[in-house]
């Protein structure tokens, strides 16, 4: 997935530039950041960029790292930049990660810190493919083949143009309210030990205009942030009980907030 958004936007001569980290347990935080390496020709230090200054950063199997190395993401994520000793170095731009945790084996794992974990705008679940989507698989290979012919359908300005019509949609402030309220509900909520942070309530607002952008309207509706409220808050959440649901208590909270705005 990340490779197929790096192949889709035209970078121009050079293209997008992707990046690929497999964190390992033995992984340490200056070979994501990058370190500064003293160059004896020049007598000077001189800095060698980390992979996580690229357009777009895939963090495969993340909670596989220390959690020191994990926290090498975090300035990053949050304010696009990475500092090293006095310097400051920014990702070009369009810049996002998408990471991957493993879900499955849990020796030689580590849970993620919630503070990295509030840094992701949302995580989704592919699951595996359907029949029909798996005989397909067999018969072309994608990987191999269907990448490899991908071509760009915009370019890099494009799709910053789209990102700024994204936050320019309109959101009524009743639904501002019913974003705010679904956050603090979170809060309160005997379900859950942790709460959404604001962090949660901005990416739902965003996530939701984009949501609306792709369906075509320049304003946002009530169903765009009930799409979205599970996969945007759920990996923010602790629950009280292991046993319960959290995608089904954000939901429930979300169609209560909803039903709540139709009322007035």
């Amino acid at each position: 997935m990340a490779k197929t958004f790096a192949r889709l936007i035209n970078g121009g001569k050079k293209g997008l530039v992707f990046k690929r980290i497999q964190f390992t347990p033995d992984l340490l935080p200056y070979d994501i950041t990058g370190v500064d390496v003293f160059d004896p020709a020049t007598h000077h230090f001189r800095f060698v960029p980390g992979p996580v200054l690229a357009n777009i950063v895939l963090a495969d199997e993340i909670n596989r790292a220390a959690p020191k190395v994990q926290s090498a993401l975090l300035e990053v994520m949050a304010e696009r930049q990475v500092t090293i000793g006095s310097h400051t170095y920014k990702p070009p731009e369009p810049f996002f990660v998408i990471a991957t945790e493993n879900p499955v084996e849990s020796e030689g794992t580590f849970p993620l810190p919630s503070a990295q974990l509030d840094r992701f705008m949302m995580r989704l679940s592919l699951g595996y493919p359907d029949r029909e989507a798996e005989l397909s698989i067999l018969d072309e290979n994608p990987q191999e083949k269907a990448l490899a012919a991908l071509k760009p359908v915009c370019g890099t300005a494009d799709f910053m143009a789209a990102r700024e019509a994204a936050a320019g949609v309109f959101c009524h402030p009743a639904l501002k309210e019913a974003i705010a309220d679904l956050v603090r509900d979170t809060r309160i909520h005997r379900g859950f030990t942790l709460g959404a942070s604001p962090r949660a309530g901005l990416h739902l607002l965003a996530a939701a205009r984009a949501l609306a952008l792709l369906r075509g309207r320049a304003y946002v509706t009530d169903e765009d942030i009930a799409a979205l409220a599970a996969p945007v808050l759920c990996h923010r959440l602790k629950l009280r009980d292991p046993r319960s649901q959290a995608d089904k208590l954000v939901r429930e909270i979300c169609l209560a907030r909803i039903e709540g705005i139709k009322t007035v």
